[in-house]
């Protein structure tokens, strides 16, 4: 539709401004092609520095065992060589073909990706304690080709360029008629690609996830409490008063909120010698079984009052700062319905993978006596004790269990299947 003021035909004015609604997608869809095959030139350029002058002469000269060289530079020669074909198609003006060859390749971008952490610590490392590395580091480094560029800047370029493809694949398809034989490709490509940059953003996450952990845990006095622990998350951290339940006088604590446990701890004597900056851990409230409420703060009033009920306690949190205790409200409230849904789907899935130990007819006529079992095999799995007869997917099982034990549920588990077919087998030859 033409935003023109001015009146024109009915015919003549649409098409007018279709054309110039054309016209102006070719000029963004030009100028970002443009872009694109500038910035992948530089790119496969900063990638060859890379692999001619730190992998392949490290290679040669045998400055780093093998295993710790690819360690640091994980599958960067393959990205290499995926991008060089890429560049070769955006050149031709081939763009649409040359993302769909080179999408199935994202598996180097992946494993550079789920490595890059790692690759970090290891350079870290090696430049600190390895001194031939770090003369050979400096000295190509000093290259005129570098520009004043360090290893440390270049490493990061194949997860960085994954984010740019995602922003140029996406001005490519918006500025590309659905008609266009490379609108599909493009499409295509932005899923692919986008696969790739949430992998990166959550490898990020974790990481930074991570170290909030090991800050914390190294706040924390003595090695009792364990705050790093698989499947959890960092949230916040604050000092909030905790009310005594005998009306004593509310003191100051230090709260660290996990997505599963609320980490509450007094500071240390600041005239200890080795712990006077770090806190004592007091009590670690789980947060599965607890309901967060707000007593008061709910209108534009100095402060607020949080409740907090456990299983077998009850916490009482006030801040004088009312915007404080209601951020606190909104991160308890959200941590415990993440884990209360994640709980429910867990509870859901042990429900849809419970099966009956007894068939469909001993569940009709639970009255008949059970006959005698006409095999060596089915006498066996009948003479099991009742305690081995329960559920295997019931959370009730013996907690000393271990592996074995459930092992041996589960082979019960099959008995009624393998009954069937014998009784099934057993008719056929009286018959």
């Amino acid at each position: 539709m033409s935003l023109d003021p001015r009146p024109v035909g009915a015919a003549g004015g649409t098409s007018d401004s279709v054309q110039q609604q054309r016209d102006r997608w070719e000029r963004k869809r030009a100028r970002t092609a443009r872009e694109l095959v500038l910035t992948e030139q530089k790119y496969c350029q900063q990638l060859e520095l890379v692999t001619t002058y730190f992998v392949e002469i490290l290679k040669a000269k045998g400055t780093l065992r093998q295993d710790i060289r690819e360690s640091i530079f994980s599958s960067i020669k393959s990205i290499h060589s995926v991008n060089q074909a890429l560049l070769a198609y955006l050149e031709d003006g081939k763009f649409g073909l040359g993302f769909e060859r080179f999408c199935p390749h994202l598996n180097y971008y992946y494993t550079y990706a789920d490595n890059f952490q790692k690759a970090s610590k290891v350079l870290q490392i090696q430049v600190k304690k390895n001194k031939a590395f770090r003369r050979f580091k400096k000295l190509q480094e000093s290259r005129p080709e570098f520009r004043n560029s360090k290893l440390e800047d270049l490493l990061p370029l194949p997860l960085q360029r994954i984010q740019q493809y995602k922003h140029f694949l996406r001005d490519l398809a918006e500025n590309t008629s659905p008609e266009h034989p490379e609108f599909p490709q493009f499409s295509r490509a932005v899923k692919a690609i986008s696969g790739v940059s949430q992998r990166i953003q959550d490898n990020a996450r974790s990481h930074e996830n991570h170290l909030q952990m090991q800050r914390v845990q190294k706040l924390l006095k003595g090695r009792k409490t364990k705050v790093l622990a698989p499947g959890r998350w960092y949230i916040r951290e604050g000092w909030l008063k905790a009310v005594p339940p005998k009306g004593a006088e509310a003191k100051p604590k230090m709260f660290f909120l996990f997505s599963d446990i609320l980490l509450m701890a007094k500071p240390c004597s600041p005239l200890h010698p080795t712990n006077g900056d770090k806190y004592a851990c007091q009590r670690v409230y789980p947060l599965k079984e607890c309901t967060v409420d707000k007593v008061f703060g709910h209108t534009r009033s100095q402060g607020g009052l949080i409740s907090l009920t456990f299983t077998e306690d009850k916490l009482l949190l006030m801040s004088s700062d009312q915007e404080d205790i209601n951020d606190w409200y909104r991160s308890l409230s959200a941590a415990i319905g993440q884990l209360r849904s994640r709980n429910t789907a867990v509870h859901r899935r042990d429900d849809l993978c419970r099966r009956p130990l007894r068939s469909a007819e001993d569940r009709s006529e639970p009255n008949t006596p059970a006959a005698p079992p006409p095999s060596r095999k089915r006498a066996m799995v009948t003479a099991e004790p009742k305690e081995q007869s329960r559920d295997p997917c019931s959370p009730r099982s013996p907690a000393g269990g271990g592996q074995g034990s459930a092992s041996k549920r589960m082979k019960l588990s099959e008995a009624p299947a393998a009954s069937s077919q014998e009784s099934a087998g057993s008719s056929c030859v009286i018959l």
